[in-house]
């Protein structure tokens, strides 16, 4: 799969954190938990959708997980008519799936922080939206609302959730999957010599930056418990876990990329390093694997 492309390169945007984004029309603002205010010392995001490299990345997870994501969305019985909410969307690829479901009698709203990779006219509406700082869009509307690979991100995890269960109208779903980087945090569970003990190293690194910016790397697996206790009944919950192949691949070479400057001024790593394990993926020396990932739905009484 080919990475999207924005309709302009992103240049040097500001910084855009969970934490306080700029506001747009439409985009009502709350003030900043005091809780998501002592979470970390620096909420920004660490990978950041102004980088020319999230490009790639979203390709590639649409790549390794919109099969999943499609299954989830024909489970819970998304049909022509249905009114969506793409959540901290990334890329196009499930908006676009969204869109394509819901047919031109339903609606489809993608909203992000920072939503330079998404397409304006790809048949569904972009908002620029903070899932924390901003009051939900059309609250009691949607028959479904989506995250993937978001809140656990998020300082504030239990108000971007209620965000999300307040735009619900009564009996619609929410469906929310994120990774559980705890669950499993090898980068090559066979680690049979340098270059795979290499990359583990790495991983941990990159698992290192991710904790220091806010991220909960065991989210994933509060998922059921986290959306009966937002008040959501027939909570239900499955796991994906990739292993190998081309996708895991460019992922990996994308990410470390993207987070490479990042990585030596916090001392984890060193150029070497990098060097050594972006060229040993390139030669397709590692049988590379990520996280699984916890898919869980639930829907709103009523």
């Amino acid at each position: 799969m080919s990475s999207p492309q924005p309709a302009d390169e992103p240049g040097p945007e500001p910084d855009a954190t969970a934490g306080g984004p700029a506001n747009t029309a439409g985009a009502g603002s709350r003030p900043p938990s005091p809780d998501a205010a002592e979470a970390s010392p620096d909420h920004r995001y660490l990978l950041d959708n102004a980088r020319v490299e999230a490009g790639e990345r979203f390709a590639w997870l649409a790549e390794l997980f919109d099969g999943v994501t499609r299954g989830h969305f024909e489970r819970l019985g998304v049909r022509p008519g249905w009114r969506c909410w793409e959540v901290g969307a990334g890329g196009p690829s499930v908006p676009e799936a969204l869109a394509t479901a819901v047919g031109p009698t339903g609606y489809v709203l993608a909203t992000d922080i920072n939503p330079v990779w998404l397409d304006p006219h790809g048949g569904y509406e972009v908002l620029r939206h903070d899932i924390v700082g901003d009051l939900p869009p059309q609250p009691g509307t949607f028959d479904l609302v989506h995250a993937r690979l978001v809140l656990v991100h998020v300082p504030d995890r239990a108000r971007a959730l209620a965000t999300m269960v307040a735009a619900l109208r009564p009996g619609g779903w929410l469906l929310v999957e994120d990774a559980d980087t705890e669950l499993q945090p090898l980068a090559c569970l066979d680690e049979v010599g340098p270059a795979q003990r290499r990359a583990n190293r790495l991983r941990r690194a990159v698992r290192e930056l991710m904790t220091r910016r806010g991220a909960d790397l065991r989210y994933g697996r509060t998922l059921p418990r986290a959306l009966g206790a937002a008040g959501l009944v027939d909570v239900t919950a499955a796991g994906c876990f990739p292993v190998g192949g081309v996708a895991c691949d460019r992922l990996e070479t994308a990410t470390v990329r993207m987070v490479r400057a990042e990585l030596l001024a916090a001392g984890l790593v060193t150029d070497v390093e990098i060097d050594a394990h972006l060229a040993a993926v390139d030669a397709g020396e590692l049988d590379l694997t990520l996280a699984p990932l916890i898919s869980a739905w639930g829907r709103r009484p009523g």
